[in-house]
């Protein structure tokens, strides 16, 4: 069966995708909390006909396309939470609830496979074989939510699954993807500094959690610069440092929070036994206790070779509108991951960003917003590849 099939509905349903997507974005929810977002997902496949259940607690939809032919089922996933960001931009369809906006393109996603829902819902009478929607919730929260969909059942007899992401750095119009590696490894970092508080005129009475703090933020730097080869991707940034309340007096406490970033298991194990070991020797020097908190996040994306030569494949052959192009590392995480480590699948980013209208902020800003238009190459992308391992696998 050909794309080029569900290229007229996908246009007749753009308005509709659209519209639901600045729905979304005027009604954002945080991660564990998409309640009337996942009811809205419910209503919409029942209302098609999609048989659907809710995953724990209401959070999120896992539903089920069965097509009238023997064949694979094919899983998709669009991720449905928003972030704690306040919504700056200047639209009519800018976010109505203080501090929490969609501000990494998730309502496109969920958009997206909709129209990818109702389209093969009215066609399920030529697939051959079935499609898994997952409608996952709290991607930018861990533990994330990929792993609780996972033990509802969302990949329950899948043979294979493809993911997209609206990505603002890419202009629309280009679609990327690699083998192997792709998105990094998220672990997260909290270290709580004890020492001697006292009178700023008399540091020599004091152990300085503050002076500490900052020598322990250096060598942890060092981690990547001299103890990680320099082939090797990796990512040691402290995000916050809290120490003290007072110009005249040192603080007998500090905490250092911060994330680290690898492509590998291997790098990864090494980075978080080095963090244990300068943690110790740094309190030992200076005679402070140094309790170290360390929480391993999201593996490493990454993609299957033969799902990612799918993805080129698919290009070349079905999407002649778009650019296909190679992707570099992107150190950005995704509990994606979890799912390519139970089965086979692609990850794959869809261009979204627009000079012309200023719709170049990076994610996660307070004025994030994503050219709309990519949503339709984000459906020609994930029905290329679902219609592909269907009919040519």
């Amino acid at each position: 069966m050909s794309l080029n099939k569900y290229i007229q509905k996908i246009e007749e349903l753009f308005p509709e995708m659209v519209e639901w997507r600045r729905h979304l974005h005027m009604n954002p929810e945080l991660s564990f909390q998409e309640f009337k977002t996942t009811q809205f997902i419910y209503d919409k496949l029942l209302n098609w006909g999609i048989k659907s259940k809710k995953s724990k607690n209401d959070h999120g939809v896992i539903g089920t396309i069965e097509g009238s032919k023997p064949g694979p089922t094919v899983a998709l996933r669009a991720d449905i939470d928003a972030l704690p960001i306040q919504d700056q931009k200047n639209v009519n369809y800018a976010s109505q609830k203080h501090n929490i906006m969609h501000a990494c393109g998730h309502d496109g996603h969920t958009s997206s496979l909709l129209a990818i829902a109702k389209i093969l819902q009215e066609n399920r009478s030529e697939l051959n074989g079935n499609i898994r929607l997952i409608f996952q919730p709290a991607e930018e929260r861990h533990p994330g939510g990929a792993l609780n969909m996972i033990e509802n059942g969302a990949l329950d007899n899948v043979d294979v699954i493809y993911g997209v992401h609206l990505w603002t750095p890419l202009q629309t119009g280009i679609v990327s993807s690699i083998a192997g590696p792709f998105m990094a490894s998220v672990d997260e970092f909290e270290i709580h500094i004890e020492g001697e508080g006292g009178h700023a005129g008399l540091p020599h009475e004091t152990v300085d959690s503050t002076y500490i703090g900052a020598q322990l933020v250096v060598q942890l730097q060092s981690i990547v610069s001299r103890m990680v080869n320099p082939l090797d991707p990796a990512v040691v940034s402290v995000g916050s440092f809290h120490s003290g309340n007072s110009f005249n007096v040192i603080s007998s406490l500090c905490t250092i929070n911060g994330t680290v970033r690898t492509f590998s298991d291997e790098i990864r194990a090494h980075i978080q036994k080095r963090f244990t070991h300068i943690c110790e020797q740094v309190g030992i020097m200076y005679g402070a206790k140094i309790k170290l908190n360390y929480f391993n996040g999201y593996p490493t994306v990454v993609n299957h070779e033969e799902e990612t030569n799918r993805f080129f494949n698919v290009g070349k052959k079905d999407l002649m509108n778009l650019k296909i192009i190679s992707s570099p590392l992107i150190m950005a995480g995704e509990d994606f991951s979890y799912y390519l480590k139970k089965v086979p699948g692609c990850f794959m980013f869809v261009g979204a960003g627009n000079e012309d209208t200023g719709m170049t902020y990076p994610h996660h800003h307070p004025k994030f917003d994503f050219d709309e238009s990519a949503m339709r190459n984000a459906v020609q992308l994930l029905l290329g590849m679902t219609l592909d391992y269907m009919y040519v696998n």
